[in-house]
C-alpha cells in the first residue's frame, strides 16, 4: 500500500524516480479505506531531505500511511524555505485535539547542548506530553531517543571523547521480540552523534528493555515493554549520501571529523560508499508499523488511551 502524502510535497519527485509507492490526497480520498495516521515531529534543519527519508521507509509496507508533518513554533529552521514549513507543516497547537497511530520524533543537531539550552526544549517536551495520550507508539530518533529517555526517564546523555560517526555492526540484545523480527544475528546501522546513552542507565528503569545494541557504538534501541515508546540511537533511515555529505560539511568548515568508519570502499573518499543498512532500516520500520501500530491501535482513533 502507498504512502500518503500532501499534493505537491517537494519528495514525491524524488520517490517518483525511485519507483516508491505513494499516492496523493486527492486520490487517497476516493479509496475506503482508513490509513494509519502518521505524525512526523521534524527537528531536523533540512527537512525536506529527512522527509524523503522517511517517507521511502513508512511505504515499503503493506499499510496505507498517512502523513502529517509537525515543526516547532520556538524556532523556525533556517535551512528549509519559508514557504515549504508554511504549505506543509503545522504546529502542536493545530492537532492538539487530534490522534494519531504512530509518531516519529527525529533527531537534531542540538546534542552538544544541555537540555535545557535547547530553544525549542520546552516546547519538544509539551510534543512528548502529548504523545503519551494521543499516539499509539512513538518512536524516536538518534538526538530525539537522548531526548525521550531524558523527559520521560530521567535517563542522563554523556559526551563522547570523538563523533561516533559511520557505520557499525549491531547485534540483537532481546531474542523474539516483534521490532526485530526477521533481523539478521548481525546488521549494520548509520551512526553520527557526539553523545551516548548508557546501559548502566537504562538498566535502572524496570519499564526499560534495551532490544539491540553494538560492541562499538553502544545501545541503539530501547523500549518499553508495551512498546509505545520506542528509542533509535542511530540513523537507520540515513540515504547512501548522508554520512558523505556529513563529512564533506565538517571537512569544509574546518572541523575537526575522522572519515566514517565501514563506509567508503576501502576508506576512500573518492568511491562510491557501500550501503549495508537499507534493508534492516526497512525492516525495522515494516515492524513498528505492523507490530506496534496497525496491530495495537484502535480503529477509532479517539479510543486511543494514555498510559
Amino acid at each position: 500500500m502507498p504512502v500518503i502524502i500532501p499534493n505537491d510535497l517537494p519528495a514525491r519527485d524524488i520517490l517518483s524516480r525511485e519507483h516508491v509507492f505513494f499516492m496523493d490526497e486527492g486520490q487517497a480520498s476516493r479509496q475506503d479505506i482508513r490509513p494509519l495516521e502518521i505524525a512526523i515531529v521534524n527537528l531536523m534543519p533540512v527537512k525536506i531531505v529527512t522527509e524523503t527519508q522517511l517517507i521511502r521507509l513508512l511505504s515499503n509496507t503493506p499499510l496505507q500511511v498517512k502523513i502529517k508533518l509537525i515543526s516547532t513554533e520556538s524556532y523556525k529552521s533556517k535551512n528549509t524555505p519559508e514557504e515549504h514549513l508554511l504549505s506543509f507543516y503545522c504546529s502542536l497547537k493545530d492537532i492538539s485535539e487530534q490522534k494519531f497511530d504512530g509518531m516519529i520524533i527525529t533527531g537534531a543537531p542540538v546534542e552538544k547542548l544541555e537540555f535545557s539550552e535547547v530553544e525549542y526544549w520546552e516546547e519538544l517536551t509539551q510534543i512528548m506530553e502529548y504523545s503519551k495520550s494521543h499516539v499509539t507508539s512513538t518512536l524516536h530518533i538518534c538526538w530525539g531517543a537522548q531526548a525521550g529517555l531524558f523527559y520521560h526517564y530521567g535517563i542522563p546523555k554523556y559526551l563522547l571523547r570523538e563523533k561516533m560517526f559511520g557505520v557499525f555492526p549491531h547485534r540483537i540484545s532481546v531474542q523474539r521480540n516483534n521490532l526485530l523480527k526477521g533481523f539478521d544475528d548481525i546488521f549494520y546501522v548509520p551512526q553520527s552523534r557526539y553523545t551516548e546513552v548508557r546501559r548502566e542507565d537504562i538498566e535502572k528503569v524496570p519499564n526499560l528493555e534495551i532490544l539491540a545494541e553494538s560492541e562499538r557504538a553502544g545501545v541503539y534501541i530501547v523500549a518499553t515493554k508495551n512498546g509505545r515508546q520506542i528509542f533509535i540511537t542511530g540513523h537507520p533511515e540515513y540515504d547512501a549520501m548522508s554520512l558523505g555529505w556529513e563529512y564533506s560539511r565538517d571537512v569544509n568548515l574546518g572541523l575537526p571529523i575522522s572519515l566514517p568508519e565501514n563506509y567508503y570502499i576501502n576508506d576512500d573518499p573518492n568511491r562510491e560508499p557501500l550501503v549495508t543498512w537499507r534493508g534492516h532500516a526497512n525492516l525495522l520500520y515494516y515492524n513498528w508499523l505492523n507490530y506496534y501500530v496497525y496491530q495495537a491501535t484502535p480503529y477509532d482513533l479517539n479510543e486511543i488511551r494514555g498510559w
